[in-house]
């Protein structure tokens, strides 16, 4: 089968070649012919040698996460049969023609979706749902604050607390996301493009009582002081950087909770239990067409570097999906 393969962890030797076919399906498991695979800040940061896969995983075939047709079927496993469209969150080597994957983490893909479509909702909407919903525990009418709006995550987010009843407010270096993002429900928007400041505009809002914050870094101690009482700060990347400096008081002072939480490295039955979560209250929703898949750019799997240069551009919108 054909695979993105790294050839040197350098960011830049990245390439299409020949490796083994995906194994056959253990007992509980299913082998899929992947027809799409959505691209990830942390394929780009394991190109760079910067974030290995967990054990089991190649770190030179990136991919987490993929749609396609079941080909092969354990004999384990219930409700699903050979040509079934799905899609699923992997820990690695998603970006291949083939993949062998534990049934327990598929979810079906909507009749009204194309592959490509689907490629873009795995990783973005499972870690945004568990991570706004699950530990930030947002509810209906409740403020969320996020950070990169305009990313995958950021807009899974935004669209599912929408869907909920929440006022959103998200902060991007770039203003066209922002008003790009208004079209999708985005209640106010804020220009981080001369530096991470926001929290002022924020508490002028009331406060925000969830931040889903993407960047970490520099935005952090912005984000502690944009809460409002009680408020919760989920981190879940550090595109900005792995240090900040912090007012520990205030913590203490707006009885704050920062809550670190990464989906990769979990074992199956928490991905399990985080795919079933969403998949039961969201994904529905793609078919009545209040949930959109939004894809900015789609290449083929030829092209896989040209497509890991364009989302290190930060020039995309959504996701990058590279077809098979």
């Amino acid at each position: 089968m054909r695979a993105v393969y790294f050839s040197e962890l350098d960011g830049r030797s990245i390439d299409l070649r020949d490796v083994p076919d995906a194994r056959r399906p253990g007992p509980c498991e299913v082998r899929v012919r992947v027809h799409a695979a959505g691209l990830n800040r942390a394929d780009l940061m394991q190109a760079r040698g910067s974030y290995p896969p967990p054990a089991g995983y190649s770190a030179n075939m990136p991919g987490l996460e993929f749609t396609g047709e079941i080909t092969d079927v354990g004999q384990h496993v219930e409700g699903w049969s050979g040509g079934d469209r799905v899609m699923a969150i992997t820990a690695g080597e998603a970006q291949a023609e083939m993949v062998t994957i534990d049934a327990r983490l598929l979810m079906r893909v909507p009749a009204s979706l194309s592959f490509s479509a689907a490629a873009a909702i795995p990783e973005a909407f499972i870690t945004a749902h568990d991570a706004v919903f699950s530990q930030g525990r947002l509810a209906t009418g409740e403020t969320l604050l996020i950070h990169a709006v305009g990313s995958g995550v950021g807009l899974a987010a935004l669209q599912m607390a929408k869907l909920r009843g929440n006022i959103v407010i998200g902060t991007s270096r770039t203003s066209d996301k922002l008003v790009r993002c208004k079209q999708l429900g985005l209640d106010d928007g804020i220009t981080t493009a001369d530096g991470p400041v926001f929290a002022d505009k924020v508490k002028e809002a009331g406060g925000a009582d969830v931040v889903l914050d993407l960047v970490g870094g520099s935005y952090f101690p912005e984000s502690l002081a944009a809460l409002a009482l009680k408020g919760r700060i989920i981190l879940v990347g550090l595109t900005a950087g792995r240090e900040s400096r912090i007012d520990l008081g205030m913590t203490l002072q707006e009885r704050a909770q920062i809550i670190g939480t990464v989906l990769r490295a979990r074992p199956i039955d928490e991905k399990e239990s985080a795919t079933r979560a969403f998949a039961d209250t969201f994904l529905p929703a793609f078919e009545t067409g209040s949930l959109k898949a939004v894809i900015d750019r789609t290449f083929p799997a030829a092209e896989a570097k040209a497509a890991y240069e364009y989302l290190a551009s930060n020039e995309s919108f959504g996701k990058v999906v590279i077809e098979f």
